[in-house]
């Protein structure tokens, strides 16, 4: 399997590809805005019901009116791009041609809500001048370990064999090619079918560690490992080639949508290798994850990064102040975009350190990221928090910055 070719896999996925761009397609970007400058944008998570809907089971109206105040609350907050969920668990929040309706709208899986949330949410943002990045979970099929509960035609129960159980929930193995082309046929469904600005990702490739349990995919490593050092240098190979596929798809299907990827914001430790961070991080994406997010920035595989740096600075572990410039000096002379992903929902958490009791540590944290020309903006997460603002710290940031 040897070394990835990035121009071999773009030119294989073009062959694929061609005629399959839907007749809406060359008109859809004709009034689709670009944020000017700098990014300002938040994420609108769906799972569980973290940001929207407020709870499952509202009516289609309901549910618009919560979506459009989401946006409304975006431009209120002077932002230009809202990064919203909708693929949150091998689901969706549009009529998908592959994969049932989320239960995060209706309570119930595969029950149609009545109307078209990112169809609605496409239209809308660019109506009030904000980008709409799609944003999408690639493995993650449920937050439980029981295939029963699943929808009856969920294409995890007609494919049991692509499915992993792990740390209480259920995963697709990212290490077999049938379903790393299963999940790009899912989620470039939505950018065939509507004027996205991006696909994005967040940071689950690989599932986060669990203490004493295994991630069972002997039976894909035996078929499919051969001629790799390990087995985790052959899950990495497995995620490299999702995330290449997939921007060379995105550059065919829409040329002028942008593939951007928000990782867990420690790629590796300096201890660990002298050319990751001066870090303490329990959690490292390239060994952990199996995320080489490094690489894919150094080699301008995306067209963005938004590394997840939700510590405050100062802090001992991993000190904002020290990842910025080396997130910086990761992205620079590489074209690829630099976003700095900002923790807006630890400010005021008497659960956090003192540091987010302050209304003025995420402004600082803009004003620090400043000093880098490679940084070219912000993502809050998340959308609840950005309306409610707990202790004023969003209202802080829009009045020192925006």
């Amino acid at each position: 399997m040897g070394r990835l070719s990035r121009r071999a896999f773009a030119l294989a996925a073009a062959a694929t590809l061609s005629g399959f761009a839907t007749a809406g397609d060359a008109a859809a970007d004709t009034n689709r805005p670009r944020a000017a400058g700098e990014m300002r944008g938040m994420w609108l998570a769906t799972v569980s019901n973290r940001d929207w809907p407020s709870r499952t089971g509202l009516t289609a109206a309901q549910q618009r009116t919560e979506l459009l105040a989401h946006l409304d609350t975006a431009v209120r907050r002077r932002f230009n791009a809202v990064m919203l969920q909708v693929r949150p668990t091998a689901d969706a929040l549009w009529p998908s041609s592959y994969e049932p309706w989320s239960q995060y709208l209706t309570g119930v899986q595969g029950r149609n809500p009545g109307w078209d949330p990112l169809g609605t949410a496409v239209t809308e943002a660019h109506a009030r001048g904000l980008e709409l990045h799609a944003w999408f979970n690639p493995y993650r099929i449920a937050n439980h370990t029981d295939p029963t509960r699943l929808v009856a035609n969920h294409p995890a129960r007609e494919h049991p064999g692509w499915v992993v159980p792990y740390g209480g929930k259920l995963y697709y193995n990212p290490g077999l090619p049938q379903v790393r082309a299963f999940v790009q046929d899912a989620m470039l469904d939505a950018l065939r079918k509507y004027a996205i600005d991006a696909v994005h990702w967040d940071d689950y490739f690989y599932p986060y560690p669990v203490a004493g349990q295994v991630f069972d995919d002997d039976a894909a490593y035996a078929a499919y490992g051969a001629g790799f050092p390990d087995r985790a240098a052959w899950r990495r190979d497995n995620i490299d080639r999702l995330v290449l596929e997939t921007a060379a798809r995105i550059k065919q299907i829409r040329p002028a949508a942008r593939f951007g990827i928000s990782p867990f914001g420690v790629w590796r430790n300096a201890a660990t290798d002298p050319l990751g961070s001066p870090t303490q991080a329990g959690v490292e994406t390239y060994d952990d994850l199996h995320a080489d997010t490094r690489k894919w920035v150094r080699e301008h595989w995306i067209d963005y990064i938004c590394p997840q740096l939700y510590w405050n600075i100062g802090l001992a572990a991993a000190d904002y102040a020290k990842l910025v410039p080396w997130w910086a000096k990761t992205a620079e002379g590489t074209g690829v975009g630099l976003y700095v992903g900002e923790a807006l929902y630890k400010a005021g958490d008497s659960a956090q350190p003192a540091a987010w009791q302050d209304p003025a540590e995420l402004s600082r944290h803009l004003t620090l990221a400043a000093r880098y020309p490679e940084v070219k903006g912000h993502v809050f997460f998340a959308a609840k928090e950005v309306g409610a603002d707990r202790i004023g710290a969003m209202a802080r940031v829009v009045a020192d910055h925006y």
